[in-house]
C-alpha cells in the first residue's frame, strides 16, 4: 500500500499533500482499524524515501541560496530518524532507507551547464544528506541489535549511472547525454506539458525516450529508473 504522495515532504513544502509525519498517522489509523494484522506487519518490507521536496521547498524560499543548508539538513535528519523509529515501532521489522540522489546533476539545474556537468555544490547538499543518514541507521540497528534498516544508494547508483551514458554518449553522440532531459520546454518559460492560451504545444520530446536518463526537469525516465534498480539489485537481497 502506498502512503506516499507527489511533491510532499518529510516536512510540508510548496506542494498542499500530506508529509510524511501525516502520511506515518494514515499507516497507523489502519492498524488501529485492523486491516492489517501483526502476523501481515511482521512479514511487511516499508520503504521510506524523501527530502528531494524538502531542498527544493527551502531552495525556493531561499531564492537559491544554499547558506544555512547544513542547519536544516540537521533538522531534515533528526526529524527522519522520528520517523524512522514510529515506522519499526509500528510493527514493520525491515524497512528500506533511500539516501538522497545527487540533486545538482537534475535538469532543473544543470541546464545551467547546458546540460554538461552536474553541479557540485548541490551534490554536496545530497552527499552531507546521505552521510548523516547513513550513520543515523547506523545507529537505529546498533541500538536494536538487529538489522532492521537498510540503506538503499541513490547517491552513487545515481552517479553511477550517469557516467556509464556519457561515456557512452562521448563515444556515440546518436545516444542520448543523460543530464539533457528527453521532455523540455521550446525556451526558458515554458517546461514539459506546457501548452500556449491556443492550446499549441511548448514542449519537444526526445527521438527515444526509451534511451533517456531523466524525463523532465527533476524526474527520471522509465530507462532511468531501470537503469538505478539494476545497480541496486544487490543490496535488494538485504531485505
Amino acid at each position: 500500500m502506498n502512503f506516499a504522495h507527489g511533491g510532499s515532504g518529510i516536512f510540508n513544502t510548496s506542494v498542499d499533500g500530506p508529509n510524511m509525519t501525516v502520511q506515518i498517522d494514515s499507516f497507523e489509523n489502519l492498524i488501529k482499524e485492523k486491516v492489517y494484522t501483526k502476523a501481515d506487519l511482521e512479514s511487511s518490507v516499508a520503504l521510506v524515501n524523501a527530502a528531494g521536496n524538502d531542498y527544493a521547498t527551502f531552495l525556493l524560499r531561499q531564492h537559491g541560496s544554499i547558506q544555512d543548508m547544513p542547519v536544516f539538513t540537521t533538522i531534515l535528519i533528526r526529524q527522519m530518524s522520528l520517523n524512522l523509529r514510529r515506522i519499526h515501532s509500528l510493527g514493520i521489522n525491515k524497512i528500506a532507507v533511500g539516501l538522497l540522489e545527487p540533486i545538482g546533476c537534475m535538469p532543473l539545474l544543470t541546464v545551467a551547464s547546458s546540460y554538461e556537468k552536474c553541479l557540485e555544490p548541490f551534490n554536496l547538499i545530497s552527499q552531507n544528506h546521505s552521510q548523516m543518514l547513513l550513520q543515523i541507521v547506523q545507529e537505529l540497528n546498533k541500538e536494536l541489535g538487529k538489522p532492521v534498516f537498510v540503506t538503499l544508494d541513490l547517491y552513487n547508483s545515481f552517479l553511477s549511472v550517469i557516467s556509464t551514458m556519457q561515456k557512452r554518449h562521448s563515444e556515440n553522440p546518436t545516444l542520448m547525454n543523460p543530464l539533457q532531459p528527453c521532455c523540455e520546454g521550446v525556451s526558458m518559460e515554458y517546461s514539459c506539458g506546457s501548452v500556449d492560451e491556443k492550446g499549441e504545444k511548448k514542449y519537444c520530446l526526445c527521438k527515444k525516450p526509451e534511451l533517456s536518463f531523466f524525463w523532465e526537469g527533476v524526474h527520471l525516465s522509465q530507462n532511468g529508473w531501470y537503469a538505478v534498480y539494476m545497480m541496486l539489485y544487490s543490496s535488494l537481497s538485504k531485505l
